[in-house]
């Protein structure tokens, strides 16, 4: 056992490879454009808008597609009046305040662990960057769970409650509705993959000192 901790504690305190920080370092720079890109897409289809109301997400605002003539994210509210639900506002959502900052949290620890080149801090970071994922696909779905539940009783248009698709398609009332990742949870997905491989890439390197050892 106590052979077993000192084998995990060299783990932990041995140096990346030059690979791995390279690793990193791309990881870090697919993190950058997620500030710029959707993280989800809603498109609502119906007789009444065949080409589709668009909402995009982002870390920090929502967006409809806008034209001269329409603004998707004010039709789309006006359409959630009739059947009870609130309009979709930005104030209500808290991740917006916070979820900036964390990817900038991720940035500045990713280039840390990149100069420092240790499997500890690498580790660290794939951690949080993990929770971090699953925890912001949480929140969100239980912001469309609330939005979908919580009706108003006097609307005009009386609908079962219901929660818009995580990712996928719903029939909601007379629409069809599809939900899927944007550029920016792509990137959020594909920056953790990275970041194990930079573990995979420093195992040779671990490998040969403790034989040397």
């Amino acid at each position: 056992m106590e052979r077993l901790l000192d084998r995990a504690n060299d783990f932990f305190d041995s140096p990346l490879s030059p690979r791995s920080r390279i690793a990193i370092l791309i990881a870090v720079l697919m993190i950058l454009p997620v500030f710029f890109f959707p993280l989800y897409r809603m498109t609502l289809y119906s007789n009444q808008f065949p080409e589709g109301l668009i909402l995009d997400i982002y870390s920090f605002k929502l967006e409809g597609n806008k034209t001269p003539y329409r603004d998707d994210l004010k039709e789309i509210n006006s359409l959630n009046h009739y059947i009870g639900m609130r309009a979709l506002q930005e104030e209500d959502f808290t991740e917006f305040k916070w979820i900036p900052f964390v990817l900038g949290a991720i940035i500045l620890l990713g280039l840390r662990a990149a100069v420092l080149g240790k499997m500890s801090k690498l580790i660290d970071l794939i951690v949080l960057v993990t929770y971090f994922g699953l925890f912001s696909l949480w929140s969100f779905y239980h912001k469309l769970y609330l939005y979908g539940h919580n009706l108003d009783p006097s609307a005009a248009v009386k609908v079962e409650p219901f929660t818009p698709p995580l990712f996928g398609h719903q029939t909601m009332a007379n629409f069809e509705v599809y939900n899927y990742p944007g550029v920016g949870t792509w990137l959020m997905v594909g920056a953790p993959i990275l970041l194990v491989a930079a573990i995979v890439l420093s195992i040779p390197r671990f490998t040969r000192s403790s034989n040397a050892g």
